[in-house]
């Protein structure tokens, strides 16, 4: 395998790369702005230049230093090579660069959303100097709304252009351009054409200064202050990898993780700020039964006896939402079995909204949004192989006396089949939102979302993937996986905690296996000295 050294550390790689992609594979930090693993290479921020020596083939392969420093993101890798970013050349580019980008950037740190994740603030500090040479005025640039969802503050911005190169090779949609020439450059929408993609969002992550903020998530939160939980997406087929930054068990932002074989480095606009129904202040919070024709609230013990009794010896239908993952919809089978060992057992609506959509980048939105629905009928699989779609379901349902229904999607999904299916019967239904569905229950009981339970979801390509609890679920509802296992233990109802993990073993090899578990985090450390007082 060829190996090239920068500053002294041997880094190894394969096929073709840059020096900068390779030093940063291997865990070496060279500051870069411009450059974006997803985009083409222009090489404009300069900060990256480094003193590099390369075997010279007509010198039998003897070392010769470059004369110039050269740009290590448009340099490619050769074994043999020697970097330094570290040498007293490099270092007076790197000083010389950030003091250029700091002469007109504004002051304004401790208001900035980016602050705690600028480069910009981390280079100053590492690569900078320690006081401003300028004493002219400032130059002023103007705030803009250029989208629904996203604002440019111009004042900040560092021309890198990652965003213009984003909207041209990644979405094609070419919103964004660079006009202007000299101290009046400026990124800027085209007039009558705002940014208005479906993966817009995008652009606010790979700025590496705060010059393109989110409108959600202005002013809000301090990023040192967010605890993120990696999580799959779950409102779509597609099985984006994210990561979910709560505080104090909110939910502030959702942003993509890294993952080339999903989702590369982006998600879409859709999953970005589709999350909001997990903080819904209808969220259905306590157990209800109903009363003389109306719900009202109850103790999970009476819920729990009235679904038992309701539902003993009886036929029984069982409908479970491809929303839910592959452990709480296998308990759920487990559960259905237990109290009907003939019971119906089908999978809920898959929700289907217009056509497949490919970027020129190759990034996906799917028309399918339902994040596990091939999970739940694999799940399902290992205890019946009669697991019927949802047509089916309604049809053999019908002779049935008594229904367990799941829901769970973000929107008012009942079908009016289904709500008519419920008339005579005696009906247990398991839910996030009030709906249709849920005024016809005898018996409701409050679920959790995705991001209030950890699990395995199945995406489109058939992709195990696991997830973790972001927040704790809200008030007195519990997960459809801990209702399940409660039920299990009738009549005590004391079901031991739910465990997704240990679950996965239950459910066989695949899920040991096949089942891709996202990277552990990595450990920060700061490298701020401390002096004892």
């Amino acid at each position: 395998m060829p190996q090239l050294t920068v500053n002294g550390k041997v880094c190894s790689f394969e096929g073709k790369k840059s020096v900068l992609q390779v030093a940063l594979d291997n865990g070496v930090e060279i500051p870069h702005y411009c450059y974006h693993p997803g985009m083409s290479v222009v090489a404009s921020c300069r900060i990256c230049l480094a003193e590099i020596a390369q075997p010279n083939p007509r010198r039998d392969n003897q070392l010769e230093l470059i004369p110039k420093l050269v740009p290590t993101c448009q340099t490619p890798a050769v074994d043999g090579m020697e970097v330094h970013t570290d040498s007293p050349k490099a270092v007076a580019n790197q000083k010389a660069v950030m003091e250029y980008l700091l002469i007109n950037h504004p002051l304004d740190c401790p208001v900035c959303d980016q602050a705690g994740e600028c480069s910009l603030q981390d280079y100053s500090y590492q690569y900078g100097r320690s006081a401003s040479r300028f004493e002219e005025q400032k130059i002023k640039q103007p705030k803009k709304d250029i989208g629904p969802h996203v604002l440019l503050y111009s004042d900040r911005c560092i021309m890198c252009s990652r965003c213009v190169r984003f909207t041209r090779e990644v979405t094609g949609t070419s919103e964004l351009g660079v006009f202007g020439r000299g101290h009046k450059e400026q990124i800027d929408i085209f007039p009558g054409r705002a940014l208005n993609n479906e993966l817009s969002g995008n652009v606010v992550d790979i700025c590496p200064v705060g010059a393109l903020l989110d409108k959600d998530f202005l002013m809000t939160m301090r990023v040192w202050n967010l605890k993120k939980t990696p999580s799959i997406d779950g409102l779509t087929s597609g099985g984006d990898n994210i990561s979910v930054e709560t505080n104090e068990g909110k939910v502030y932002r959702i942003k993509p993780r890294t993952n080339m074989d999903v989702n590369q480095w982006w998600i879409s606009d859709e999953l970005r700020y589709g999350w909001k129904f997990v903080h819904d202040e209808n969220r259905l919070r306590s157990p209800m039964h109903k009363v003389h024709g109306a719900l009202e609230e109850c103790d999970w013990k009476t819920a729990y006896t009235q679904v038992t009794e309701g539902i003993a010896n009886t036929s029984l239908a069982v409908l479970i939402s491809p929303t839910l993952p592959c452990e709480e919809a296998y308990l759920l089978g487990k559960l259905a079995i237990k109290l009907d060992a003939n019971a119906v057992i089908g999978i809920g609506p898959v929700p289907v909204s217009g056509e497949d959509k490919t970027f020129p980048g190759g990034f996906t939105i799917l028309a399918e949004k339902a994040p596990n629905a091939r999970g739940v009928r694999r799940a399902l699989a290992q205890l019946t192989e009669n697991v019927l779609d949802f047509q089916a379901f309604c049809r053999q349902a019908a002779s049935a006396k008594s229904l367990l229904l799941t829901g769970n999607y973000p929107s008012n999904w009942p079908p009016a089949e289904l709500v008519k299916l419920c008339e005579g019967r005696f009906t247990v239904v398991i839910d996030t939102l009030p709906n249709k569905l849920t005024d016809a229950a005898d018996i409701l009981l409050p679920g959790a979302t995705w991001l209030e339970k950890a699990g395995t979801f199945e995406n489109v390509s058939n992709r195990l993937q696991s997830f973790e609890q972001a927040i704790s679920v809200i008030e007195l509802a519990k997960s459809e996986g801990q209702i399940a296992q409660d039920l299990l233990t009738a009549p005590t109802f004391r079901g031991s905690p739910y465990n997704a993990d240990k679950l996965r073993r239950e459910l066989g090899d695949v899920f040991v296996t096949d089942v891709r578990h996202p990277p552990a985090a990595p450990n920060r450390t700061c490298d701020m000295q401390y002096v004892p007082l």
